[in-house]
């Protein structure tokens, strides 16, 4: 489907598009498993790919955010550092992003460092790089140390594997709780040149992100400065992968990074006539990715989008916005299909906002008005709203009518399943 805005036309993609670049590798370690028997070989019954490697060709800029969970994770701390030496630096070498998943290799003190430096240490020996050049990123069970020998073994393989059309299969393997895949891709012809956006993610669970989401990988073949490519990330972040939650936590090991390859010859900045249209692009990227989580939420039947109007700040806007989205009644309301909008009314009211006036407060599902006047609306139909809540995709609007702000959070609603899913998560 194509977007067309001003003069530029944005294409969206059904499929994952190669970045000029980029490589994407994967192979099996049996990191989960931790399946490595005396003569150092894999041992797996079902073998699901759970390493993947980045590799971003010289010259690159990258710009990346992390969890601001006190807990980060080893290799949470490692990309953070390298990141500073890379943005410093001035030689132009590849850059390569090793993830895996399967052990989030956080709460694991000094041996969960030494874990990560020696899984990059190991990637550097196959690429001939400096482990300098390597940024470790890690998934699924935390408090579990990193079985490293698993993926000194399997280096070489997911090295071997590098290839321009890799991006699905990555996608694949740096999954956990997730049960699809997750990634977009965008097109722009800018000065008569076609700029590609692709991106891949994964997250299901503890999903409220303080940056960014779990684990996300974008890239463009635009040439692009770093503090320009900084300024395109954190907007593209604050409009996306931090307006989702599923269950109100905050990972140990969410990153979010965005590569500008510089592979064509198109040259973007603030100066570019197209500049808003490329973040705009950017954005819209970052929104498909992040609501796909939501849709993919562990356990979830519905896709909720939170609207509050008419807000005095966006801090407030989001206070109520999350308050409603992390309410356990008001998720489970909507999972039950139940039109019990009271939850939704006593969730705006404990927000915490100083002097609402709840005489002024609107509350509609889709657009169909509940709640005005301190009350139940007059127009208020039963019939109306239990159709509404039966639906897969669901829109609350809180007009609170104290100024001129917006905000917009996505939420999933809380099924047994999510409490099966999580309650079995280790075992």
């Amino acid at each position: 489907m194509a977007k067309a805005k001003t003069s530029l036309t944005v294409t969206e993609h059904p499929s994952i598009l190669p970045v000029a670049g980029v490589q994407w590798g994967v192979s099996y370690a049996g990191i989960k498993a931790s399946a490595v028997d005396a003569d150092n070989t894999l041992q797996s019954e079902t073998p699901k790919n759970d390493l993947a490697l980045m590799a971003l060709s010289a010259g690159t800029v990258l710009s990346g955010v992390f969890t601001r969970n006190a807990f980060s994770a080893a290799p949470v701390k490692i990309a953070c550092q390298r990141m500073l030496a890379i943005a410093n630096s001035t030689h132009q070498n590849p850059i390569y992003l090793l993830i895996n998943s399967g052990n989030a290799n956080a709460g694991t003190g000094a041996a969960g460092y030494a874990a990560a430096e020696e899984s990059c240490q190991s990637l550097a020996a196959v690429a001939a790089c400096d482990a300098a050049q390597v940024l470790p990123f890690s998934t699924g069970v935390i408090g579990q140390l990193l079985p490293v020998k698993c993926i000194n073994i399997a280096a070489p393989a997911v090295w071997s594997q590098l290839s321009e059309d890799g991006w699905s299969q990555a996608a694949s393997a740096i999954m956990t709780t997730d049960t699809v895949p997750k990634g977009f891709s965008r097109t722009l012809i800018i000065d008569d040149i076609t700029i590609t956006l692709s991106g891949i993610c994964k997250g299901a669970g503890m999903i409220r992100p303080d940056m960014a989401t779990m684990l996300a990988y974008v890239a463009t073949d635009a040439a692009i400065a770093q503090a320009d490519l900084d300024h395109l990330l954190q907007n593209a972040v604050q409009c996306s992968f931090n307006r989702i939650t599923v269950d109100g936590d905050t990972s140990t090991n969410d990153a979010c990074m965005l590569a500008a390859t510089a592979v064509s010859s198109v040259t973007l900045s603030p100066a570019h006539k197209d500049w808003p249209i490329f973040q705009s692009a950017l954005n819209d990227l970052f929104i498909d990715l992040s609501t796909s989580i939501i849709r993919d939420a562990e356990g979830a039947t519905k896709f909720i989008t939170i609207n509050v109007n008419q807000g005095l700040d966006v801090e407030e806007c989001l206070q109520v916005a999350y308050t409603v989205a992390e309410s356990p009644l008001v998720k489970t309301a909507f999972f039950a299909s139940d039109a019990n909008w009271g939850r939704i009314l006593a969730a705006v009211g404990r927000s915490g906002l100083v002097d609402l006036d709840v005489e002024l407060v609107e509350i509609y599902l889709d657009d169909h008005l509940i709640c005005d006047q301190g009350g139940t609306a007059k127009s208020y139909s039963e019939e109306a709203a239990m159709a509404i809540m039966a639906q897969t995709d669901i829109t609350i609007t809180i007009n609170l009518q104290r100024g001129d702000i917006h905000q917009r959070v996505w939420t999933s609603d809380l099924s047994l399943d999510y409490v099966r899913i999580n309650a079995d998560y280790r075992t």
